[in-house]
């Protein structure tokens, strides 16, 4: 079977591909994101995952390799990870007591078959609307500058959701129904790495 590389270095993706693979590499793109480029945020995200993904590609002779990109909108403003206390803080501002959307992208290469393919989940959450505290409180906790839109919700931030509708693992960083499917047009069977 074809190697898999995960061209990531968040601990919720490791997590969330332990689920499909019992063995694969992470590898850390080291591609820097620039979230001001004049693009829809879906086209953004698909952007941002293709860019890690051949960043990564290149440095394996063969294998498929996994890459994915996060982001938060609301009102069409993109957040991705927060620079500082401060902008942490405006982002759960932003989104407390609100309805925001979560987008991640992916791409999977086939170095071998020289083959991308492509796709793209979004979910919509709705956050309680949230104290000054608990803003306070969460960002000296948890620390959410790996987190695109300030929070995580797998950690203590699940407390803040209201509701999900869509995928959960997408909001978590990597929508795993989606990656399958694409995985099986590879003919990657995850019952049989």
């Amino acid at each position: 079977m074809k190697q898999i590389i995960l061209a990531s270095a968040s601990p919720r993706r490791k997590y969330l591909m332990k689920r499909l693979f019992k063995k694969f590499i992470v590898y850390k793109s080291s591609y820097d994101e620039d979230n001001n480029l004049p693009l829809s945020p879906v086209k953004l995200a698909l952007y941002h995952s293709l860019e890690k993904g051949k960043n990564v590609a290149k440095h394996f002779k063969s294998g498929i390799v996994i890459s994915a990109d996060t982001i938060v909108v609301y009102n069409n403003k993109v957040m991705g990870k927060p620079s500082s206390k401060e902008n942490a803080k405006e982002m759960l501002r932003l989104i407390s007591g609100k309805e925001h959307e979560v987008i991640t992208a992916f791409a999977v290469i086939d170095i071998d078959k020289n083959k991308i393919i492509q796709d793209y989940d979004a979910s919509k959450v709705k956050m309680r609307i949230l104290t000054d505290k608990e803003i306070n409180d969460y960002i000296n906790y948890e620390k959410p500058f790996d987190h695109a839109g300030a929070y995580a919700i797998q950690g203590k931030a699940a407390v803040f959701v209201e509701k999900i509708e869509g995928d959960y693992f997408n909001v978590v960083g990597l929508p795993l129904f989606k990656l399958n499917n694409v995985l099986k047009k590879l003919g990657v069977d995850i019952f049989k790495v």
